[in-house]
């Protein structure tokens, strides 16, 4: 069985923010609602200060904090390796949000993060919590598995595109988007990466070459000490930097 999982090459990310974009129109998301989040941070002291960057996506955990906080079996992983959100089960308690270090998943109903607010912009006239016009269409909407838009009152959270990785021939080594017979099942952060710094592949499988990079590039891990295993990893190469607290992972 494939376990599904990402690395990120630092030393090729330029902080351009197209996985954000490309998420966010893949999925639906509300104006600041970054399921693929880059986040700016500053190294040094003036005038030698740096601004630096680093992409956050869902960590999709081996071990998930989140999975073990909810009350009511909504959040959980599946047999490949992908954490999701079952909003049919869903109470938006919060509890996850609380667990997951990685500040990493949204309440439908908080205040917009971005103006004007665009589910009063475009509402909904069913169970929807709003009707964007960009809109997954409904046949590829699948709220078992927190894919499309959400209804209201939920958490919501990157699915690592499972919508399309799901549909992948089974034994795919890695998901290459320069690959036309590959590229439709790869997230759509991977696909529209200009620098080409994300790969998306299977973990379990030793050939794949996600799994080269990480043994042959000495992987790390965000806030690895806390035992949550991300099965998402970086390259720091000798010019990366990985966040070491939570507060600055989260900023």
């Amino acid at each position: 069985m494939a376990k599904w999982g990402m690395v990120i090459d630092l030393e090729k990310c330029t902080g351009c923010q197209a996985c954000t974009a490309a998420c966010a129109m893949e999925n639906s998301r509300l104006p600041g609602e970054n399921w693929q989040d880059v986040i700016f941070f500053t190294e040094g002291e003036y005038p030698s200060v740096q601004v630096k960057w680093f992409p956050r996506p869902c960590m999709h955990c081996e071990k998930p904090s989140c999975m073990y906080a909810c009350p009511t079996g909504a959040t959980y992983k599946t047999s490949d390796g992908v954490v999701l959100v079952d909003w049919d089960k869903c109470i938006g308690c919060k509890y996850c949000m609380i667990a997951c270090p990685y500040g990493a998943r949204f309440y439908t109903d908080e205040k917009p993060l971005a103006a004007p607010d665009m589910r009063k912009v475009f509402r909904s006239k069913d169970d929807h919590s709003w009707s964007p016009p960009w809109r997954m269409p409904d046949n590829r909407e699948d709220w078992r598995r927190g894919v499309g838009v959400q209804p209201r009152g939920v958490v919501s959270k990157c699915t690592f595109c499972y919508h399309r990785v799901s549909k992948a021939p089974k034994g795919t080594p890695d998901l290459d988007p320069s690959d036309p017979a590959q590229r439709e099942f790869a997230p759509a952060c991977v696909v529209a990466c200009p620098p080409n710094a994300r790969y998306f592949g299977d973990l379990a499988n030793p050939n794949s070459e996600v799994s080269k990079m990480i043994a042959n590039k000495n992987g790390v891990r965000l806030l690895d000490q806390l035992g949550n295993k991300p099965q998402v990893y970086y390259l720091t190469g000798s010019g990366g930097a990985v966040p070491t607290s939570r507060s600055t992972a989260k900023s």
